[in-house]
Formats: structure tokens, C-alpha cells, sequence
């Protein structure tokens, strides 16, 4: 079996890799590590929780080993693209721990947090940049950083630049880089359009894969209950109040879901937090730390969000929506069941979702075991306002035609299921809350800037 020490990493690495009681690489590490230090080009397809940050972070520090200069004011040596701040600080606190004996100077761009630090740091120069598009194509046009500079660019979860629409970003940054440059290319899935884009980056890379794309991971049993929607609710709570439940995450569709199930799961006696792209910057590492430590041992999360979250002891997944997009499944369920331990993934399915189980099934070739018969009938009604012994709403009544009907099912980054930006959200941002209906304007001076091109920026770091 290959060990770490026989991929060539300088001395530093190894002890580095040692101290953190590391000796043996996974299967993607094995094989992108030695190609990337011999200078190659590496296009990686990996499952999440697979070691993809090590295999492109142990070249790149190997090279600054073997390379000690200092980076000019205002650029960096090494610039690492992120989807999110929450992978982006996850990347930080990696490329710290590996190389530790030879201390790289690094610096951490993303939103949600002041600028000015940010531009300090840059006005120095850095080795190592780690950064979310949103924010370095701010600080680039500002003009305070620049790029000539580069010497190895890393690209990392490339398919959820491309779904979450910060491909444009992407280019803009590829456009900037020097052509004599070492590119890295990592991806959880590759599907047509990354695989033609990827193409334009690598001209010649190594392809390296590990595990087909529909696999779901190993060591995970996974398992289907059926329930009517307004059912959920008390099944989760019993699920996560269940004999062997350590660290907990569930997966909700949108982000005003997510506080729904954190506040329901409260009024439950459950300890419980959020973390999604209306979250801001410290609300969201508070949530997480607390995971960490079990304090609030349940996370809910959003796909985007969750795509930061690297937390071992995840003993269950559970699926409070099923996701629109089938591959977004196998991912979810990849963040527990790691470092040779088991794990626990669950799915409530309510009849309108079955569709979205069945297209799961189609890629994975497995069918999931189910728990219930799939309810048929008419879904019972909600009792109204007045039913409830609460004063009916002024809108009450209104119907579709006066435009405040309610809202199309709302997915994160604020679209319905048919691409287009759901009824009274802003484009580019999760549900309103407000069941489809417009939210009051903020005065104009309170007005921030909406931009959307180029994605929901609140979860891409802007």
C-alpha cells in the first residue's frame, strides 16, 4: 500500500502529515500528488470527503518548500477558488495544518466581512490566496490585487460553480491568470458542460478518478420513509431523538425552510442551528463550532452552505427535502460515513418528491429501501386564519389573478422549479416568507445593492 512518503513530499510535508497522524493517502491523493509535482496538469473527479483538499494543497505547499521567495505587494503565488466561505476557510485552516514547518503566508477573501483587512493583507503579498469569486472580482476591481503573479491556480468543486452560476466569475479570473501557470481542476461531479469548460482550462491534464459519479458512498446505509409533508415534522424529531444519533445534518430544499425546521426542532427540545446563504458571516461559523463541539450536535443546512462543512462523527444524514438535481443527493448523504466509519442516511418523502426519489434511484442503479406505503387522497387543508382563533390577513382572500397567490416551492438561490425567479423574491435569494407575496420595499437609502448576475452572491462569499 502507498505511503506518503513514497510520493515525494519535501520533509516538511511529511512531518507536518505524521504530526496530524496521517500515513497512508487516499486513492485520489495516491495518484493526483505525484503527477501534480512533476508539474502536471491535474483534472480530478472525486466524491465529496474523499481527501480532495490534500491532494491539491500538498503539491502546491510542496512547491513553495522547494521555492521560498516572497510574493510581490498587492499579488499572490497560489490562488485557490472556492465556491463558499465555509469551504474557502475550511482550505485555510488545511493548508495552515500541512505546512505548518515552512509557514506560508496566506490570506482568506470572501464576503460577508469587512474589506479593508482583506486589502491589507493583499497589499503585502501572499503565497497562498484562498478566495470566493464574488469578493476577489471586488477586491480586482478595485484594483487592490492583481494576478500577474500566479504560479499555480486551483479550482476547486468546479461543478458547483458552474450550478450555482459563478462560471462567468470564473472565466473573467482564467482570463487574468499568466499562461505559463500550474492548473489543478477538482470536481465532485463531471458532467457534459464541466467536462467542455474543464477542456479550455487543461489542455492536456492527468485525469484522475476515483469513484464512478452515481456511486453513493460506501459504509452508509440508506434507507426511504414515506410521509405526507405536514408528517415530517414529528418523524424527524423521533429520528434524531433515536438510540446512536451523535452529530446530526439535515438537508432542507431552501433557506426560510432551514429556520423553519431549527425553529420547530427547538419548540421539539432539540438543540439545533442554521447555517445557509442569508446567514451572515459569524452567524454562520458560531452554528458550526457549535457542531463541532456538541453543543447543538443537529446542523440544518442548504446544499450550498453544507459544501464547507468537513466535520467527522456525522453519524446521520437525514433528507428533510429531497434535492431537485439527483447527483446533490449522493453528495448529501457523503458527509457522513467517512474515515472508515458508518453511517446513517434517511430521506422523508412526501408524495410530490417521489418523482424526484425515482430519478435518484435511475442514477445510482439501486433502489432505497422504503419504510410506508406512498399516501394517496387529497392532501388535508390547512385551517385558515380564523379557524386557527387568529384575525384573518388583509390579503386574505385575493386570489392569483390580483397577483398574490401563493408562491411556487422555492429552491436556494430564490427560483421555482421551472428555472424562473419565484413569485415576490428577489432573484438570486431564497424564499421571502412571505408565502409568495412581495415583501415591503425598505426605504431608498436602505436599499443595498441586488445584483444577481452571476448567482446568489449572499452564498458564493460576496
Amino acid at each position: 500500500m502507498t505511503q506518503f512518503n513514497e510520493l515525494g513530499l519535501a520533509a516538511p510535508l511529511l512531518r507536518a502529515l505524521e504530526e496530524e497522524g496521517y500515513t497512508t493517502p487516499t486513492p485520489i491523493q495516491a495518484q493526483a500528488i505525484p503527477a501534480a509535482i512533476a508539474g502536471r496538469d491535474v483534472l480530478g473527479i472525486a466524491q465529496t470527503g474523499t481527501g480532495k483538499t490534500a491532494a491539491f494543497a500538498l503539491p502546491l505547499l510542496h512547491r513553495l518548500a522547494n521555492d521560498p521567495k516572497r510574493a510581490a505587494p498587492f499579488t499572490c503565488r497560489v490562488l485557490i477558488l472556492s465556491p463558499t466561505r465555509e469551504l474557502a476557510s475550511q482550505i485555510h485552516e488545511s493548508i495552515r495544518a500541512y505546512g505548518r514547518h515552512i509557514r506560508p503566508s496566506t490570506a482568506l477573501v470572501f464576503g460577508g466581512v469587512p474589506e479593508n483587512p482583506q486589502k491589507r493583507a493583499m497589499a503585502k503579498g501572499v503565497d497562498v490566496l484562498i478566495a470566493t469569486p464574488g469578493r476577489l472580482m471586488d477586491l480586482l476591481n478595485q484594483r487592490a490585487m492583481k494576478l500577474d503573479g500566479i504560479e499555480v491556480f486551483v479550482l476547486d468543486e468546479a461543478d458547483q460553480m458552474l450550478d450555482r452560476g459563478f462560471w462567468p466569475s470564473v472565466r473573467r479570473v482564467a482570463g487574468m491568470l499568466p499562461r505559463n501557470k500550474h492548473t489543478m481542476f477538482f470536481s465532485a461531479t463531471m458532467p457534459d458542460d464541466i467536462a467542455k469548460l474543464a477542456k479550455e482550462l487543461l489542455p492536456d491534464p492527468v485525469r484522475v478518478e476515483v469513484t464512478p459519479v452515481a456511486t453513493t458512498a460506501e459504509r452508509v446505509n440508506q434507507r426511504v420513509i414515506h410521509t405526507r409533508a405536514e408528517g415530517k415534522r414529528g418523524i424527524l424529531a423521533d429520528l434524531l431523538r433515536g438510540e446512536g444519533v451523535g452529530r446530526a445534518l439535515v438537508f432542507s430544499r431552501t433557506k426560510h425552510g432551514a429556520d423553519r425546521i431549527v425553529k420547530q426542532l427547538e419548540q421539539d427540545g432539540l438543540a439545533a442551528g442554521a447555517i445557509h446563504g442569508n446567514k451572515s458571516q459569524g452567524q454562520r461559523e458560531r452554528a458550526l463550532e457549535a457542531f463541532k463541539r456538541g453543543t447543538a450536535p443537529i446542523l440544518v443546512a442548504t446544499d450550498i452552505a453544507a459544501r464547507g462543512i468537513d466535520v467527522d462523527g456525522v453519524t446521520h444524514v437525514i433528507q428533510y427535502d429531497l434535492p431537485e438535481v439527483p447527483e446533490t443527493y449522493v453528495h448529501r448523504i457523503g458527509r457522513t460515513a467517512r474515515a472508515g466509519a458508518s453511517g446513517e442516511a434517511v430521506a422523508l418523502v412526501a408524495p410530490d418528491e417521489v418523482a424526484l426519489l425515482r430519478a435518484v434511484e435511475k442514477l445510482t442503479r439501486q433502489e432505497v429501501p422504503a419504510e410506508g406505503d406512498i399516501p394517496t387522497g387529497p392532501v388535508p387543508r390547512r385551517p385558515n386564519r380564523q379557524q386557527q382563533g387568529r384575525p384573518p390577513r388583509r390579503d386574505e382572500g385575493r386570489g392569483p389573478s390580483q397577483g398574490q397567490g401563493r408562491g411556487a416551492p422555492q429552491r436556494e438561490g430564490g427560483r421555482n422549479a421551472g428555472g424562473r425567479p419565484a413569485a415576490g423574491g428577489q432573484p438570486g435569494r431564497g424564499g421571502n416568507g412571505f408565502g409568495g407575496q412581495r415583501r415591503p420595499e425598505a426605504p431608498r437609502a436602505d436599499r443595498k445593492d441586488r445584483s444577481w448576475r452571476e448567482g446568489d452572491f449572499r452564498d458564493s462569499g460576496r
